[in-house]
């Protein structure tokens, strides 16, 4: 019975992995096509229009991209030359640095938002077969609990 719910983990998660890439791949198509931008560019856009004050400390930035230092130093640096954010000094911590959403990134994300969300929604529909979609909602779901259980806990008051 385990080895079962063990092969029908794994074929689950092949099937997301698979579907996972194909969609990026498109998204990152489809983006690109129709506003210019990468689909990193774009997720580090996100990242910063919902921070406070739009901005983020490289290394948390890094951490919420699952991006290795270099790499994203290379992705800021390449935006930054576009102006789409800015590379400021921590106050906090002189060592460190944050990216800065610049106004030309907010407005360039206002831009490629509903072309994004349209691709996104035309893949899903048209590209996916029923057991990938199948797949895929489980799979979120799973996530989706899994944070509103890390979101409970954290914003439980602590005993006194």
């Amino acid at each position: 019975m385990t080895e079962s719910l063990d092969a029908e983990r794994m074929a689950c998660w092949r099937a997301y992995i698979e579907a996972s890439q194909r969609l990026f791949t498109q998204l990152e198509d489809d983006l690109r096509a129709d506003s210019e931008l990468s689909f990193a560019d774009y997720h580090v856009l996100v990242l910063l229009s919902e921070a406070p004050g739009q901005r983020l400390r490289m290394g948390e930035l890094a951490g919420r991209l699952v991006f290795s230092p270099s790499r994203l130093t290379y992705q800021i640096s390449s935006m930054q030359k576009r102006g789409l954010v800015a590379r400021e000094s921590c106050p906090d911590d002189r060592r460190g640095s944050e990216a800065v959403l610049t106004a030309t990134g907010l407005l360039t994300l206002r831009e490629a938002a509903p072309y994004h969300l349209r691709s996104a929604r035309t893949h899903l529909m048209d590209d996916l077969d029923d057991a990938e979609v199948a797949c895929l909602t489980r799979v979120f779901e799973r996530l989706g609990r899994r944070l509103r259980a890390d979101r409970d806990v954290s914003s439980t008051p602590a005993d006194k």
